[in-house]
């Protein structure tokens, strides 16, 4: 299995499994940088929510900040998106592995056995010897 940097994979899960944080991700790349006002905005939420998920998103390495005079602009920061990939497609060939398995078993149960094909047993006329 391929080893990670379990801290930084754990971080990047964290990160991931809010939705909140996902929609910013998706807003950055398509917008290339916000403010973290304008990634907070969508949600109505205040400049300080907004900035404890990026804060969170900071802590797993997929955005980068920049101070600008009094704002925060974001980039998103792909490379550990690809570390999580990765530790997922290992997964996704350990099931597709298995799940080919159960279904090579299943074609196995449901073909029908071949019948028995008994030898044409030849009779014996009068006459033969």
């Amino acid at each position: 299995m391929v080893e990670y940097n379990e801290s930084r994979l754990d971080a990047v899960f964290h990160a991931l499994g809010d939705p909140t944080r996902r929609h910013m991700l998706r807003a950055l790349a398509r917008q290339g940088e916000c403010t973290v006002g304008q990634l907070a905005e969508p949600f109505h939420m205040s400049l300080a929510a907004g900035s404890k998920h990026v804060k969170a998103l900071e802590r797993a390495g997929l955005i980068r900040r920049d101070v600008r005079g009094r704002t925060h602009v974001c980039r998103l920061v792909p490379e550990p998106l690809k570390a999580a990939m990765d530790w997922i497609s290992h997964y996704e060939r350990f099931w597709t592995h298995r799940l080919d398995h159960l279904e090579r078993l299943l074609r196995q149960e449901s073909t029908p056995p071949a019948r028995a094909v008994r030898p044409a047993v030849r009779r014996k006329h009068k006459g033969d010897t």
